[in-house]
């Protein structure tokens, strides 16, 4: 798709543009994927402020040798240069034109201050410019391409807990380990390339813990069984959490359980373009802390997610910013009782200019199995 990663290539030009940048050294391998589709462990890219499409003179991309014939394959429309190590091939290179790259920006949050010294000393006659998040901006915004290959991670998520579910695979006995091995290899079955992260499956009173890893502790009847998980599809991640009961929840379950769906109800009914996220935060938290559970809530409301699982916008009482049209964001609040259990409820979302689009579709009803 060189045309997407062009169009990309040009929005960020915009960014240099009012920066004051004549280019822009990229060192981050998901910025540069993002920049070229480049997939490869090793690469280093210089986008210049001032190239146009079809002319992109100033714009190299490097990398090494195992990637001679990939890059030829994912980056056909920019100039390559095969050495390595990337990062001072093209350090090289601005020091071989400086007049061109005068003041070149930097991932400053992605370059050690020895990297800095080396880039620095190498890339002679040019002025490098702390310049972090940048393609970060550019990234909050999904175009329809994310969104799609978000939406199939998020199916893939959605039909492995199905198949789980349909099989059997939720009963006394089974370990949160083999649920979670499962949960994984069935998300592989439908289309997912792996696992978004390391899933979480907790049982019992394991569920009280937010991030709690599944060990060896087997599920029991009366557990709440709490599921973090998520797919990886070309590059991007799904984020889903869903909290079933085995056997006939008791009435501290049901309370519990409907608080939660009423505050995940109230955080997606509050992602709306402009709002501010420390709103969202609150729309699901005033819930919570109304039922007494304040304390039991303590994590944001969520996320963004994209090329990295959690990504910006954060949706927390920290955050800052405002929604926009095209961000996804999980919405996840959770209360949890400890030594007794948790519930969480959470789903990846696509902001649009009226309601927003659900993209992971298992019911949020409590699930008794």
């Amino acid at each position: 798709m060189p045309e997407i990663h062009a169009h990309r290539r040009r929005s960020l030009r915009a960014l240099l543009r009012d920066a004051e940048l004549d280019a822009l050294l990229v060192t981050d391998l998901l910025n540069i994927r993002y920049l070229t589709g480049f997939t490869g462990s090793q690469a280093a890219l210089v986008v210049h402020a001032a190239d146009e499409p079809g002319a992109e003179s100033g714009t190299v991309f490097s990398t090494d040798g195992r990637y001679r014939t990939q890059a030829a394959k994912q980056v056909p429309d920019l100039e390559r240069v095969i050495e390595r190590p990337s990062e001072r091939v093209i350090a090289g290179h601005l020091a071989a034109r400086s007049g061109h790259y005068r003041r070149t920006g930097f991932e400053s949050g992605h370059v050690t201050v020895d990297g800095h010294e080396e880039l620095a000393a190498v890339a002679a006659g040019v002025e490098l410019v702390r310049a972090p998040g940048l393609v970060e901006r550019l990234r909050l915004i999904k175009d329809a391409s994310e969104v799609e290959a978000i939406r199939m991670a998020c199916a893939a998520a959605d039909r492995a807990l199905a198949d789980l579910v349909e099989h059997g695979g939720l009963r006394p006995g089974r370990t949160e380990l083999e649920v979670a091995r499962e949960l994984e290899a069935r998300m592989r079955e439908h289309g997912a390339a792996g696992p978004a992260f390391e899933t979480i499956v907790a049982a019992g009173a394991h569920s009280a813990v937010p991030h709690h890893r599944p060990t060896g502790a087997e599920l029991a009847a009366g557990d709440l069984v709490k599921m973090d998980f998520g797919a990886l599809v070309d590059g991007y991640h799904s984020d889903m959490t869903r909290t079933v009961v085995l056997g006939d929840p008791a009435d501290w379950q049901r309370e519990i359980y409907e608080l939660v769906r009423t505050a995940q109800a109230a955080g997606r009914d509050a992602v709306r373009v402009g709002a501010d996220v420390r709103e969202v935060d609150g729309a699901a938290r005033e819930v919570i802390d109304q039922a007494g559970h304040g304390e039991h809530y303590p994590h944001g409301l969520g996320h963004g997610v994209g090329l990295e699982i959690h990504e910006a916008p954060a949706l927390s009482q920290r955050g800052a910013g405002r929604i926009e049209e095209g961000m996804v964001v999980t919405v996840e609040p959770g209360v949890y009782l400890p030594e007794r259990g948790g519930v969480r409820i959470e789903d990846t979302l696509v902001v649009r200019d009226s309601t927003p689009e659900l993209l992971t579709l298992t019911t949020k009803e409590l699930v008794a199995v």
